[in-house]
């Protein structure tokens, strides 16, 4: 995926982001990070292709696309394999097909045993990995998170994290992660890239050197405090200008 001096204006003439320039490889994993209203979910918007640049070219080299939103968007009337099944199902694939696929998915997320299980009946935990199973069922080769745990107590979110971090190790994905949180960017990422306030614009880009599968103790190590610290104030700095 990879963003060309992308530029984008709503038709009220407010500018969301400026002279975008990002690339993301086969095998990275980069979060944005950034204040309310820099653009983050914008970008997402764009890669997947909901809105297009008014300057500026954004590039996918794939269509297996997966796109996690902040909401678990479970239709509420179906039961977990039934929502895992349904991207599937949409395709035309046949129903011995994707309900091998939703069964794969629903193990690698942990909820086997909760297939017959209606969203309202699970935690906001448990809808979330559903949500991450249902976008697993495309092998996506891109996958797109827009602040998914932010929601989350912090135990749930860390535990989250992990299971993500294992999935990006284990199918090997290109990951884009939306989030407002410091340490979930530095523990998911191989880079973070930190945007400026309205219009977004990108004013530090930060590789993280950390090998996979990311562990706990990870996040009690010097170096994890030292990246965080160094994602900080790159935030703070453009803050201040702001």
């Amino acid at each position: 995926m990879s963003f060309d001096h992308v530029t984008l204006t709503f038709g009220n003439g407010t500018t969301a982001v400026a002279d975008i320039d990002i690339a993301v490889r086969s095998g990275e994993f980069v979060s944005l990070v950034g204040p309310s209203g820099c653009g983050k979910s914008t970008l997402l918007r764009l890669a997947a292709g909901f809105e297009k640049p008014t300057a500026g070219t954004v590039g996918i080299g794939t269509r297996r696309l997966g796109y996690v939103f902040q909401e678990s968007t479970l239709l509420p009337w179906r039961s977990v394999r039934q929502n895992v099944e349904l991207p599937g199902e949409l395709e035309g694939v046949d129903k011995t097909t994707r309900r091998a696929a939703a069964a794969d998915a629903i193990e690698r997320v942990g909820l086997a045993g909760f297939e017959k299980h209606k969203p309202a009946q699970l935690s906001g935990g448990m809808r979330m990995r559903a949500s991450i199973a249902r976008a697993l069922t495309s092998r996506p080769e891109l996958f797109l998170f827009d602040e998914p745990f932010g929601a989350l107590d912090e135990i749930t979110r860390q535990r989250l994290n992990e299971e993500v971090s294992t999935l990006f190790r284990r199918d090997g994905f290109a990951g884009v992660f939306v989030t407002h949180s410091v340490g979930e960017a530095v523990f998911l990422s191989t880079r973070v890239v930190v945007l400026t306030g309205q219009p977004g614009r990108v004013t530090a880009d930060i590789p993280v050197p950390f090998d996979f599968p990311r562990t706990p103790e990870l996040r009690y190590t010097p170096e994890f405090a030292r990246l965080c610290a160094e994602v900080s104030a790159a935030l703070r700095g453009q803050e201040t200008a702001a």
